[in-house]
């Protein structure tokens, strides 16, 4: 089975991103993806949610 880990970014910066990366990638996960939210006012994104993937330990599912 297959775990996910979301983390939202409420401060957007490629140190904040690279941040995250080192962090969740050096506890085994993967990075799946990041998906940004821009308004419409600004072409900077306001926030950030960063994706990131692992197989579930012993191949069970996760619980909470």
């Amino acid at each position: 089975m297959i775990e996910y880990k979301v983390v939202e970014l409420a401060v957007v910066t490629d140190e904040s991103i690279e941040e995250v990366l080192n962090r969740w990638t050096l506890q085994g996960w993967h990075f799946d993806s990041v998906q940004f939210v821009v308004r419409e006012a600004s072409k900077r994104p306001s926030m950030a949610f960063v994706m990131f993937t692992r197989e579930a330990a012993n191949g069970h599912q996760p619980v909470g």
